[in-house]
């Protein structure tokens, strides 16, 4: 009789779940635009340290994935906590006093935290499934990746609410002072805090990584691979083999596409959430909160997931995402004041059903020795289409912004085209882009999948 092993007596699943949350659990995450702000940068500068972090994940994230497949995905997590560890300490401590000098450590800063976000990307993943393969039953993935959400769910409340707080000096004077410390707290102090408290979370995180165990991939006869000099003589290789592996494999090549279309979309939307808030008349003070409560929903989803992807079939999965997906996007577009909370929430439950049914499906249909390459994949084409996708949103707010003062000029020469106003006509009448890019892609990809992938048999 085969005795049964909980998934989380594994040590390497536990530590990864412990990476996952210290890793993504970020104290400034409530405060991000603003953080950078007050260091003094631009908001131009701001948008174009995000374009180098973009940049730096597309072209790192496969390499990276076949690296890890090649000289161990250990040596991966461990140079992605470490990097964290630097990225995050370099503007901890950096002096306000010079902007040229706070606008290269903050590009440094986001190239590293590229390159730790795209070694991180897969091969975490890749280790834990390996384990839980080699050391218990691989059906088991969907219930770690339920309580992985849940954990991280909880991390990001609490990122959520103890960030935001400790960014406040009013508030933070408040608190000293119910504790009896008489001090005297300005922004330029507190706006370290959250920075502070996430680089204790990368010291910890780095710690969960070195403590993982290497679980060495086997080859399909069951032979061990060869040493890691000739296997990294192979990642240039393997990279084009996990990518011709991902194309001539027609139910993971679907996934990975209708995923792309899902992740870009609503990470968009995601992005520009703080002013849709703005738009339905929400308070700033309480996006902390909304935030909060949009991370239980990974307290929700994951468990509702887990039971579709084990007892139904894949389409299933896809059709109720995309139901969620459109229905979110299509009411947000009314931006029912205050009501309009609801739609969003629906549209965020859709990236969590996303998330899970990708890994899900993936990680069962890919081979151990190029995981962590195939996944990095799937990364590569998200960060392209949400590329790609705000490029494309970015040219036809600027396309509609035009249109619009050259109808209010002649009627209003005294109204300048940067007020609040313009711009929230602006979003509000380009925010429909969002379901109509959704409806269009979709039927493109049904297309593709039913006249090309569906019937076409593995090679």
């Amino acid at each position: 009789m085969t005795k049964f092993v909980s998934p989380f007596s594994i040590p390497n699943i536990r530590r990864y779940i412990a990476f996952k949350v210290l890793f993504n659990s970020r104290f400034y995450y409530p405060v991000f635009t603003i953080l950078f702000l007050d260091f003094g940068l631009s908001v131009a500068q701001f948008a174009t340290l995000n374009a180098v972090w973009a940049a730096t994940i597309v072209m790192a994230e496969v390499p990276s994935g076949a690296l890890a497949d090649v000289i161990g995905r250990k040596r991966l997590l461990v140079f992605a906590t470490f990097t964290m560890m630097v990225e995050v300490g370099m503007i901890s401590f950096l002096p306000t006093s010079d902007t040229s000098l706070v606008f290269y450590v903050f590009l440094i800063n986001r190239i590293l935290s590229g390159l730790a976000e795209a070694a991180a990307s897969g091969a975490d993943e890749a280790m834990a499934y390996d384990a839980l393969k080699a050391q218990g039953n691989p059906d088991d993935w969907g219930r770690v990746l339920e309580l992985l959400a849940r954990f991280q769910s909880i991390g990001f409340i609490i990122a959520m609410s103890t960030g935001a707080t400790l960014y406040d000096p009013h508030l933070m004077e408040s608190l000293c002072h119910f504790f009896g410390f008489s001090i005297s707290l300005t922004q330029e102090t507190t706006m370290r805090f959250p920075l502070y408290g996430t680089l204790v979370l990368s010291i910890f995180a780095c710690v969960a990584t070195l403590g993982m165990v290497e679980i060495a991939p086997k080859r399909e006869d069951g032979q061990e691979e060869p040493g890691k000099i000739i296997r990294l003589s192979r990642a240039f290789g393997l990279t084009f083999q996990a990518g011709n592996w991902i194309f001539r494999t027609p139910f993971v090549l679907s996934v990975i596409l209708f995923g792309m279309l899902f992740d870009g979309i609503i990470r968009m939307v995601t992005t520009l959430s703080s002013q849709y808030y703005r738009m339905i008349q929400l308070p700033e003070p309480i996006f902390g909160i909304i935030g909060s409560l949009v991370a239980m929903l990974g307290l929700v989803v994951p468990r509702i997931a887990r039971k579709i992807a084990e007892n139904h079939s894949p389409a299933r999965g896809l059709w109720l995402t995309a139901g969620l997906t459109f229905l979110g996007l299509a009411s947000m577009s009314f931006f029912w004041p205050w009501t309009g909370l609801l739609p969003a929430l629906v549209t965020f439950s859709a990236m969590y059903f996303n998330g899970f049914f990708v890994s899900f499906y993936v990680n069962r249909e890919t081979a151990s020795e190029q995981r962590a390459t195939v996944l990095s994949f799937k990364g590569l084409f998200y960060n392209i289409s949400y590329g790609t996708l705000g490029m494309g949103y970015a040219l036809l707010l600027k396309t509609k912004k035009l249109a619009l003062e050259s109808e209010i000029s002649p009627l209003s020469g005294n109204i300048n085209p940067d007020t609040p106003m313009i711009e929230n006509l602006v979003f509000r009448d380009t925010f429909i882009w969002f379901a109509g890019a959704f409806i269009v892609g979709f039927f493109v990809l049904c297309l593709i999948h039913f006249l090309f992938l569906k019937n076409r048999k593995r090679k």
